[in-house]
């Protein structure tokens, strides 16, 4: 399962008004894993950038002059996310704006729904909590993701951050890796496997209060209110 999650900065919020896209980031994973096959390119838009617009993302024309056009890499970037699911936070923007690119290029190139499948993790948290804030800050927060080096926004930057958040919210950890060498089992890691002495004295045994075991089984119920009757642990007591 290859998913791409993307993200973008552009000089305002209409492409409706001109506006464009002045930087694309994406962060590859394969079955929920990393792989550090990123795609991450600034963009010149041949137009002003709006003064509110360089507030939240701190990109200035000057900085953008010598970068290439988004004519210059969509080929590059459509083979790169072709075939794949799309990870977007509030897909509809960046979606708009992406496909706003394509069609400015005069020529046949398909719109984002037609090459891959897009997936919006704001609807997507929206669901899973509802009436509460669910920006991707607030996500951070939820979740006790560390995301105090995003000073400003940056499209590599919260495609990385969104990554960590949607792993969160969709399960968390996606396989169980004894190894970390070969990311699972198998030969190598079972050889790595350090036996304890059979001689050694037995291991004292502590076992949970009543009390303790009363704010288990609230955390589970609370856990599985969250995750719509997902809890796997507390499935397993019937």
């Amino acid at each position: 399962m290859r998913q791409i999650v993307l993200d973008t900065e552009t000089t305002g919020l209409e492409p409706s008004q001109g506006h464009r896209i002045i930087e694309i980031g994406c962060v590859e994973m394969l079955d929920r894993r990393l792989t550090g096959n990123n795609f991450h390119q600034y963009l010149q838009p041949d137009r002003e950038i709006d003064r509110a617009a360089v507030d939240v993302h701190g990109i200035t024309n000057g900085f953008l002059a010598d970068k290439p056009r988004f004519t210059d890499l969509v080929d590059d970037f459509m083979t790169y996310i072709q075939g794949s699911e799309l990870i977007i936070h509030n897909a509809p923007f960046d979606v708009g704006f992406i496909n706003h690119e394509l069609r400015m290029l005069n020529r046949e190139c398909p719109e984002l729904a037609n090459c891959c499948t897009i997936t919006d993790t704001l609807a997507l948290a929206k669901k899973k909590h509802p009436g509460q804030r669910n920006s991707l800050d607030a996500l951070c927060r939820r979740y006790d993701i560390d995301n105090s080096h995003r000073a400003l926004h940056g499209a590599l930057l919260d495609a990385e951050i969104l990554a960590d958040v949607y792993l969160i919210m969709t399960g968390g950890q996606g396989a169980l890796s004894l190894d970390p060498l070969q990311g699972g089992g198998g030969a190598h890691s079972m050889s790595a496997i350090r036996r304890l002495d059979p001689g050694r004295p037995a291991l004292k045994v502590i076992r949970a209060s009543e009390e303790e075991l009363a704010l288990h089984q609230s955390r589970l119920q609370t856990i599985d209110q969250a995750s719509n009757g997902s809890c796997l642990w507390e499935k397993s007591r019937y």
